[in-house]
């Protein structure tokens, strides 16, 4: 009991300080950020779920087994570029995709409704046309919308698509990483939790909100660690919009065509001529 009431008012207290709902200025400024350390434009925020382990619920049959063979429920986070969390939703089911989560939380349905006072659509750095929106980026497991951008699927890319899968792994990448500072600083989710559902549920969203509280007052500039014990969910094919594919398009074509003019003389990186060879070995082509 003690535990529980502590991580609520932990929860209640840090909630609304270090995690409260960003306004049109914060988007900006995120997307500032991102631009600067990732090289990806109009980038507001990167998602993404996590498997966290606990005994099997009373009751509760199948719905927490995972595709893992373990018990579980899901964290999903919306990361900013300085690896504190936006938004959290906590206790989805296990057995839930990523995309699901998304659908049924709260910021998927505003991200839904356009209630989430993005900015307006504007010109990516360099070009004059056309106006693109501001997007978060996620991996395979969610569906292509025109404000939430996943990479191309593997097979047969083309070295346009290739450099979009890379600038986006290099945006996405953030979450993981916040993820990673998550667990390494707070332990108990390096193993299965012990308590209660509604226990473990709050436990864990105390530790996000103190994830945040550390990072503020730490600041930002130190050495992150990229390793973590939390299991994705299993990613699974979803459809995306046509207006979603459009707009992936033509980042597409702005980091082949013209990152080149706004950065001076692009050359790929080593990360990015390893991600590649290791691509094409990996799927022989």
């Amino acid at each position: 009991m003690v535990v529980r009431e502590t991580c609520v008012a932990i929860w209640d207290v840090l909630h609304p300080a270090v995690m409260a709902q960003p306004q049109r200025e914060d988007w900006l400024q995120i997307a500032d950020i991102f631009l600067q350390s990732c090289n990806f434009p109009n980038c507001v925020s990167a998602i993404d779920g996590k498997h966290i382990r606990v005994k099997k619920p009373i009751r509760s049959g199948s719905q927490f087994f995972n595709y893992k063979k373990y018990f579980s429920f899901v964290l999903f986070a919306v990361c900013d570029a300085n690896y504190c969390f936006r938004y959290i939703d906590v206790g989805s089911y296990g057995s839930s995709s990523d995309s699901a989560v998304l659908g049924h939380s709260a910021f998927g349905q505003m991200l839904n409704n356009n209630e989430l006072d993005l900015p307006g659509n504007t010109t990516l750095p360099g070009t004059t046309y056309p106006a693109m929106p501001f997007v978060f980026v996620g991996d395979e497991a969610f569906a292509l919308g025109e404000h939430l951008m996943r990479p191309y699927f593997i097979r047969g890319l083309s070295i346009a698509r290739r450099v979009f899968n890379y600038r986006l792994t290099r945006a996405r990448r953030v979450v993981e990483c916040a993820f990673g500072i998550l667990a390494n600083k707070w332990s108990f989710l390096h193993s299965p939790i012990h308590l209660k559902l509604e226990t473990a549920i709050s436990a864990v969203k105390a530790a996000c909100v103190l994830h945040n509280f550390v990072r503020v007052r730490d600041g930002f500039n130190f050495e992150d660690s990229l390793s973590h014990s939390l299991e994705s969910p299993n990613p699974s094919g979803v459809r995306g919009t046509r207006h979603g594919a459009a707009v992936r398009d033509h980042f597409t074509a702005y980091f082949y065509h013209h990152m080149g003019r706004y950065h001076g003389n692009w050359k790929p990186s080593k990360f990015m001529l390893i991600y590649i060879l290791l691509m094409k070995r990996l799927f022989k082509y």
